[in-house]
């Protein structure tokens, strides 16, 4: 019992019951199309149609030549008479819907009509079965009232009708003389034994709707199970995340079911694992910068050197726009950029005369050692990216990467004014310090060699 009521409550049959309600929502959708199409596209559109061709053709008949045909048998031989209906012949043989087509007058009578053009019993060697209609042979219009209508505008019956004729659907419009007078009404018939064509043409239709009905099936089908699995992918998506050490990434939670219970208990874990590593990234933040306090505490020379750097890189960035969170990361970069140092060894760092190539090489690799002593903490990447960039020059011929330009991250080129200021200001045991004024134009002989050229702008501002 319980298996069965586990399995009626699982997420797979929640996604069979979706679809199948689905599926029927799409057959009843479809007989209702193919109801609508049965009854409306062998009425209505046929209608329409008819009444199209109805008005093209009445346009197409000189309503003063019409005036002149006598409404007797003698019509039939004049010449207005022969060409009218030599032209409703060629309408009718350029719509094959058309069974027939003739032209017709209102009498006094209210009720009726009187024909004027029939091609059909005109057509030489005719042998019609039909019924024929001559000039003047009176037609009852109570059996289509919809030729009323025609004195005014196209108008088509609404249902078949029969008479002497046959079983059919007509269609009428008017046909008005030069001065836009009504004189006549024009009617073309489709017999109902051509709406088997169309049954066949709809009948293909329903074919067509009930293949886009499955594919609609389908699409829905997959939209649908789509929003009920997206809580799964989330967390599946989520956890990606997390492995990528993006811990302050958050799935989207709606609903009070057990996915959304455990897309908050997600959200719960990944926001303790944020504030962990962030405890744990400041505790080494904090044990690398007493490691460099530790190492300029060794020299007079370089002592508070790194603090000093912070304190104008943030001035900087200030001036120059920055955000107060930017603003902080480059203060933190800024206080441990020389970390790298603590591998070189204290005799070159310290020495007093001039370096050596060899001890040159070995000094220019600190911004680099800096990086890799950084890495395995999973600080931020950008304050690695700094710390290792700091020595780089505009013009791509610093150390170690040779980068150039904007190719250089803008913290790391801020911290690059501010160090070489500081450097050139602080007591050396190889020389005395810059004044103030000589430091900054050095760093304006630099500008756009060796410095960013708004950074140093910003800069010599400041201390202006």
């Amino acid at each position: 019992m319980n298996k069965i009521l586990s399995l009626l409550g699982s997420f797979r049959t929640k996604v069979t019951v979706a679809f199948v309600a689905l599926v029927i929502i799409v057959i009843s959708i479809n007989n209702f199309i193919i109801y609508k199409l049965s009854v409306d596209a062998q009425i209505s559109q046929l209608r329409e149609n008819l009444m199209v061709v109805a008005q093209t053709a009445a346009l197409m008949i000189d309503g003063d030549m019409i005036s002149q045909i006598p409404l007797d048998r003698s019509g039939i031989d004049t010449i207005q008479y022969k060409t009218i209906s030599i032209n409703l012949r060629k309408i009718k043989a350029a719509n094959s819907s058309i069974k027939y087509i003739y032209t017709m007058k209102k009498t006094d009578d209210k009720w009726i009509w009187r024909f004027i053009v029939d091609p059909d019993p005109s057509e030489s060697g005719s042998s019609t079965n039909r019924a024929t209609a001559y000039p003047g042979d009176p037609y009852d219009a109570r059996r289509c009232p919809e030729i009323m209508k025609a004195l005014n505008l196209p108008s088509a019956d609404k249902i078949f009708t029969s008479d002497e004729w046959g079983y059919f659907l007509s269609a009428y419009a008017p046909i008005r003389n030069s001065r836009g007078d009504v004189v006549a009404a024009l009617g073309v018939d489709m017999l109902a034994g051509d709406v088997s064509a169309l049954k066949s043409e709809i009948y293909k239709r329903t074919i067509l709707i009930l293949i886009l009905g499955i594919v609609i099936s389908i699409l829905l089908g997959l939209i649908i199970s789509g929003r009920i699995t997206r809580p799964v992918k989330n967390l599946v998506e989520g956890t990606r995340h997390i492995a990528a050490q993006d811990l302050d990434y958050k799935v989207e939670v709606s609903g009070n079911d057990e996915m959304a219970q455990m897309g908050k208990a997600f959200n719960g874990m990944a926001h303790s694992l944020f504030e962990y590593r962030a405890k744990l990234h400041d505790y080494f933040y904090r044990v690398v910068q007493s490691l460099v306090r530790m190492l300029e505490a060794k020299d007079k020379y370089t002592s508070g050197h790194s603090e000093r750097v912070a304190g104008y890189a943030s001035d900087i960035g200030r001036a120059m726009g920055l955000s107060e969170e930017r603003i902080n990361l480059l203060k933190k970069a800024a206080e441990i950029h020389d970390i790298g140092k603590l591998a070189i060894n204290e005799n070159v760092l310290n020495k007093k005369g001039g370096l050596t190539d060899e001890e040159w090489h070995i000094i220019r690799e600190h911004p680099a050692i800096g990086g890799e002593i950084l890495k395995p903490a999973l600080l931020d990447e950008e304050v690695m990216s700094v710390v290792r960039s700091h020595h780089e020059r505009y013009d791509g011929t610093g150390y170690p990467d040779r980068l150039g330009g904007d190719k250089i991250n803008l913290l790391a080129q801020i911290i690059s004014v501010a160090d070489a200021y500081d450097a050139m200001t602080s007591l050396r045991p190889y020389r005395n310090a810059m004044a103030k004024d000589e430091a900054l134009d050095e760093l304006k002989r630099g500008a756009g060699t060796q410095f960013n050229t708004e950074v140093v702008r910003k800069f010599v501002e400041i201390m202006k």
